[in-house]
């Protein structure tokens, strides 16, 4: 069905107006069946003559953005003309997350958006909206009902109303007809209450759709948690065989003495503090798989190790990025809706000033007796136009009027705030992004540098030119350099996956995914 906000009216006032002078001219009548043809034809050109009446009210105009024209770079060079054309050519796509290549991820992100709660239960407000859109849609025609009658009555011979008496005083009553009351919508009553619906409908929508990015999010950002508690045990199992090889180097010495019982008790300690950090993290890997289970719908999921340092990293944005992306997100997608479903609410409102037509009809027969019901003689049919306009309602209207075209400014604040915040959060999501990047790749120098101190402290240790303390604190240096490492990998992909949902679900970035992941690749071992 055309959308109610695309009607536009082919015929002036003055045509309804005159349509309706004649049409008061009708009066309810009785005729025979032969007079039904005419009958029909006129119905249905008063049911035109409605739908094809003005719409008052305004109609819906989107409001100009406010935004700049694209978001500042990414990077601190000034986006080339290939840049900014690569950027104009990128689209908004929903599966954002197979950017990170891991069929683990993919799968859970498959079943979550199918069993997840919160998704189920956001589909089935959007069946219901969509129900409430057809009922208000079935609004536009007329409604038809058949009535079906039969009866046998008796009446008085002393009464007022007393017949004569050679009249039979019982009486049989046969009928069936068709019937139909509907409103002809001059003045767009019924047409904007349909849009508003449908803009309502609409609306729903996109709120499922925004609980699907939601729910993609963070299903994305738990699962890159996992694996990031998966690379801190790698990290600290590691740490754990050193420590430990440490613990019976240290034990020789003492035995040969050669060391002190000191360096053997501060060696254990290293160890025990070692194993209390595994424990740890290993709590909080299976939190994070209890989240996942939840979220993706499934209590008995188990996921396998794995190491997020295996991940591909996701392609960078292209410089420049058009800010009209943000218009995509469902959100704003969601108050735009919400704005012209209050928009249509004026012209329900303002229809209040004009008269209502309604159109009742009937056509069917009447009979003594079942055998002659449906005989030519037995036909009727009838015909009537009623008009209602309120005289004196003592301001009802107006302020119907008023209370509606608040709303619309609510709509319209509520719009633009939103279109505002969603381009703070890309805006903070590039932000996020860049020196996430920064951040890692000091992070990895300085876990270089840490491994490097170990073995030189190891050496000199063995050598005896140190204590063990010296050890001590390269090992503890090391862990946590690499444990930073690790969490600065996850920081840099966590904010990939904000600039994802703050776009509205990603771009699609014109170069090969496969090409861009190991460009990638190659970028992070150069490093």
């Amino acid at each position: 069905m055309m959308s109610a906000r695309r009607l536009q009216s082919t015929n002036q006032l003055g045509g309804s107006a005159g349509a309706a002078h004649r049409l008061a001219q009708i009066n309810p009548v009785v005729a025979p069946a032969g007079r039904r043809a005419p009958l029909l034809a006129a119905i249905a050109t008063l049911g035109v003559l409605g739908i094809s009446g003005c719409a008052v009210g305004p109609d819906f105009v989107r409001p100009e953005s406010t935004l700049p024209g694209q978001y500042a770079a990414t990077s601190q060079a000034t986006p080339s003309a290939a840049a900014a054309s690569e950027a104009e050519a990128a689209l908004i796509e929903a599966d954002w997350w197979k950017h990170f290549q891991d069929p683990v991820l993919d799968d859970l992100l498959a079943r979550s958006l199918e069993r997840n709660a919160d998704l189920r239960i956001a589909v089935a407000r959007v069946e219901q909206a969509e129900a409430l859109a057809r009922e208000a849609g079935g609004a536009l025609l007329p409604q038809i009902d058949l009535g079906a009658n039969t009866n046998r009555s008796q009446v008085t011979t002393v009464g007022a109303l007393a017949l004569a008496s050679n009249w039979p005083r019982v009486r049989d009553g046969r009928s069936a007809a068709l019937s139909t009351s509907y409103e002809l919508d001059f003045w767009g009553r019924v047409r904007r209450g349909f849009e508003s619906v449908q803009a309502s409908a609409a609306a729903t929508r996109y709120a499922r759709d925004a609980i699907r990015l939601s729910v993609s999010g963070m299903v994305a950002r738990n699962y890159l948690a996992l694996r990031a508690y998966d690379a801190q045990l790698a990290v600290a199992a590691e740490s754990l065989a050193s420590r430990s090889e440490s613990l019976r180097l240290v034990q020789t010495r003492v035995d040969a003495g050669l060391s002190s019982p000191l360096e053997l008790h501060q060696a254990e300690g290293a160890l025990a503090a070692t194993q209390a950090q595994i424990a740890g993290l290993r709590q909080q890997r299976e939190l994070s798989e209890n989240l996942l289970a939840l979220l993706v719908g499934s209590p008995e999921l188990k996921i396998a190790a794995g190491d997020l340092r295996q991940l591909p990293l996701p392609p960078v944005p292209p410089e420049g990025l058009p800010s009209s992306l943000v218009q995509a997100r469902p959100d704003v997608r969601q108050a735009e809706e919400t704005l012209v479903a209050a928009n249509a609410g004026i012209g329900v409102a303002k229809a209040g000033y004009f008269p209502k037509f309604t159109l009742t009809g009937v056509l069917g027969s009447e009979s003594k007796t079942l055998d002659n019901l449906f005989t030519s003689g037995a036909g009727t049919w009838s015909l009537g136009l009623g008009l209602f306009m309120p005289v004196l309602d003592f301001g009802r209207t107006t302020a119907r009027v008023d209370q509606a075209t608040a709303q619309q400014k609510q709509s319209l604040v509520a719009y633009q705030n939103t279109l505002q915040t969603a381009f703070k959060e890309v805006k903070d999501a590039l932000v996020g992004l860049r020196e996430n990047v920064a951040a890692e790749t000091a992070q990895r120098a300085r876990a270089d540098a840490a491994e490097k101190a170990l073995k030189l402290a190891q050496m000199r240790y063995e050598a005896g030119y140190s204590g063990y303390l010296e050890v001590l604190d390269a090992q503890r240096s090391s862990n946590d350099a690499l444990q930073s490492f690790v969490g600065a990998r996850q920081a840099r992909l966590s904010a990939a996956v904000d600039l994802f949902k703050a776009l509205g679900g990603g771009w699609q970035d014109p170069t090969p995914r496969q090409a861009v992941a190991n460009a990638g690749e190659r970028a992070a071992e150069a490093r």
